[in-house]
């Protein structure tokens, strides 16, 4: 759940980008539209994926069946080029990512251009 200053926060800020950009149209806005996305804190996978099933009989909508192979578990609602989306990723999906990030930084790549 939001807390009740974080919400409004976020409900002004989105007021004062919409009037930015009304009040400035040689501004570019993003070409594919922009997505608002909430994601359950990590906990075991049929708390997060309860989460996000509450979420989406809220949205009155449903899961999205293309994010689960990737370890998504997924739902959303649009108004035209804005989207709202909760996704809890899946532990295994989580622990994939911890195992690759654990190599950051000990391989160095050999630079051709210093050579």
């Amino acid at each position: 759940m939001t807390d009740i200053d974080t919400r409004k926060a976020l409900i002004n800020g989105l007021h004062d980008l919409a009037d930015f950009f009304e009040t400035n149209p040689d501004v570019p806005v993003p070409q594919y539209g922009i997505t608002a996305s909430y994601f359950p804190y990590r906990g075991p996978d049929e708390e997060i994926t309860g989460e996000v099933d509450r979420i989406a009989a809220l949205l009155g909508s449903s899961i999205d069946p293309e994010s689960l192979p990737h370890g998504h578990y997924k739902t959303h609602i649009s108004f035209g080029p804005v989207t709202y989306e909760a996704v809890a990723i899946l532990a295994a999906r989580r622990a994939r990512h911890d195992a690759a990030a654990s190599y950051y930084g000990c391989v160095t790549p050999y630079d051709t251009d210093a050579a």
